[in-house]
């Protein structure tokens, strides 16, 4: 594609009839023929890694401002590259979400969940539905790991494309309040929108500034994108803020207020395979009983959410729970089968909020002993530490403290700080390696407990000194359980 071409539906300054083959913002993925764009994010300036492109044989640029290169590099210069990206993107891959149904989730908690069983049932339902968001990518079958929740407009309209040589027509994603701040998914055509919920989450350093901006970025998927229906939480009371101005249908799901798609009835069920929650979904004059793999009443407004989605694709509540009753969602309260009548849960609550909703819904099925694994990320807010060691004080019959992700930071200073915020009284072990964290939990039960592995969730690694090394939650339990029982 020429490169005049490429750029002729952004503003710009500068030109050139050159070849582009290719589209990067990495410096290292650049070569001969391709488009370095330099993109300006929280922790790095892609300009800062101009020079390095043009070393590797890039002499196309796509710039806010002059770079010092030589003068054989072409240099287009645009206000703003990240918003340029979603453009030249969605063209260089023959605009293919023009071609898609396009399902976007937003919200503080629930939106892997409620986007994996949606996509699970539009599949189920003879639409197929790939997936997109925090668990990676699934495009019939075939996964993808991803870098964040929702990738760079670029990445989106790559896997939009695969979508389509695929045959796949529907697609889901999560799009986070960092994706609608950066511009990742502008453009891109949503036919139906879908807010969980909100509460604090995701500010400090690097992220919101504070919650007015978190929340307004939220609200751009519902004021900007013009779907054709929104779905909302009619529990939360955020959903006024985020209806405001939206022109299409507007679909309600809930369980304590009055709502298009309510749930009644609350009940739960423990299995050898799973912790779950049962209800009476009515909708339109019609009552369907619901059973769903995962325990809670936000689990049972994950499926509403689901279920209230799919019905603007024609799929009708009672199809929808039959999907749901045999559907689980990686690292969201799942059961990690290991030791007669004990019971490992990995879940990804990672934050104090969605750590107190766990443990209290462990709560209610009446464990023996409830014992709460946890860590806090490394370089976030303090904030979060400490509300991780108010959830689990409070919640927990015993608590053991650990890794997840410290990146840069000394993880043995992580949980130190975690242990500082721990009630007087409130029962606790640092164990610093996780993986000897796993062990020490599993070899400590007796029938009857519960033990919640927070934090990790779907997660496949552990973020250390910037580096991604394997880990796997569920598998170590198992080794453990394994171990125990020879």
């Amino acid at each position: 594609m020429k490169l005049n071409d490429l750029i002729a539906r952004i503003p710009h300054t500068g030109g050139s009839a050159a070849e582009i083959a290719g589209i990067v913002y990495d410096s290292r993925k650049a070569k001969a023929g391709t488009l370095f764009v330099c993109l300006v994010g929280a922790w790095a300036d892609g300009h800062t890694y101009a020079q390095s492109a043009y070393d590797n044989g890039c002499r196309a640029f796509l710039c806010e401002h002059t770079v010092n290169l030589p003068a054989d590099a072409v240099q287009i210069l645009t206000p703003d590259t990240r918003a340029a990206l979603a453009v030249i993107g969605a063209d260089f891959y023959g605009n293919p979400a023009e071609q898609l149904h396009l399902i976007g989730i937003t919200g503080t908690k629930g939106k892997t969940t409620t986007a994996l069983l949606t996509a699970a049932i539009l599949s189920e339902s003879g639409l197929p539905c790939a997936y997109i968001g925090s668990n990676g990518v699934n495009i019939a079958g075939e996964h993808e790991a991803t870098a964040n929740t929702t990738p760079e407009s670029l990445e989106l309209h790559r896997l939009f494309r695969k979508m389509l040589d695929a045959g796949i027509h529907h697609c889901v994603l999560e799009v986070s309040s960092q994706a609608l701040r950066h511009n990742r998914v502008d453009g891109v055509p949503f036919e139906a929108v879908a807010f969980t919920n909100l509460s604090e989450d995701h500010i400090g350093p690097g992220e919101h500034p504070d919650f007015a901006d978190y929340k307004a970025a939220k609200r751009r998927l519902f004021a900007e994108y013009n779907a054709r229906v929104m779905v909302y939480n009619a529990d939360d009371d955020a959903s006024d803020y985020m209806r405001q101005g939206f022109a299409g249908q507007q679909i309600s799901f809930g369980i304590d207020r009055a709502a298009d798609y309510r749930a009644e009835g609350l009940g739960q069920y423990r299995s050898e395979t799973a912790l779950g929650v049962t209800f009476t979904c009515r909708h339109g004059g019609t009552a369907t009983p619901v059973q769903v793999m995962s325990p809670g009443a936000f689990s049972a407004s994950d499926a509403l959410c689901a279920i209230a989605l799919c019905g603007a694709f024609g799929v009708a509540p009672e199809r929808c729970a039959a999907v749901l009753a045999h559907t689980t969602v990686q690292g969201r309260f799942e059961v990690v089968e290991g030791l007669p009548g004990r019971t490992f849960i990995v879940d990804y609550s990672h934050n104090g909020l969605s750590l107190t909703s766990a443990l209290k819904t462990l709560r209610a099925y009446a464990p023996r002993k409830l014992i709460c694994v946890f860590g806090s990320v490394g370089e976030r807010t303090q904030l979060r530490r400490r509300e991780l060691a108010e959830a689990s004080s409070a919640y927990a019959d015993f608590s053991i403290l650990t890794s997840d992700n410290p990146d840069h930071e000394d993880p043995a200073a992580i949980t130190a700080e975690i242990a500082q915020h721990m009630a007087p009284g409130a029962p606790y072990k640092i164990v610093v390696d996780r993986a000897e964290a796993i062990r020490e939990a599993v070899t400590m039960t007796q029938p009857g407990d519960i033990v919640l592995f927070a934090g990790k969730g779907h997660e496949d690694y552990q973020l250390i000194n910037g580096v991604k090394t394997p880990f796997v939650e569920r598998d170590i339990i198992r080794s453990v359980c394994k171990e125990m029982q020879v």
